[in-house]
């Protein structure tokens, strides 16, 4: 079954960079989020989150970028 992967990013964040290529580099689906857009910085803050990146996989998520926290939730 495969797991949905959102990453929520701003245009300054370089975390967010390395996420995203990490992401290409595993070959791992992923749908952008960027906080620049209205809609989608309200959906973070909904959830009590103000950083980023914050990495959904389903219905959990990791905030920041850490290899061993994301495989963690992916692979689980």
């Amino acid at each position: 079954m495969d797991k949905k992967v959102v990453i929520y990013t701003s245009n300054t964040c370089t975390y967010c960079d390395l996420a995203k290529e990490y992401f290409k580099e595993n070959n791992i689906p992923y749908e952008e989020k960027n906080t620049s857009d209205p809609v989608f910085r309200k959906e973070l803050l909904s959830i009590g989150v103000r950083s980023v990146p914050t990495i959904f996989v389903d219905d959990q998520y990791v905030v920041g970028f850490d290899e061993g926290a994301f495989e963690e939730l992916y692979n689980a």
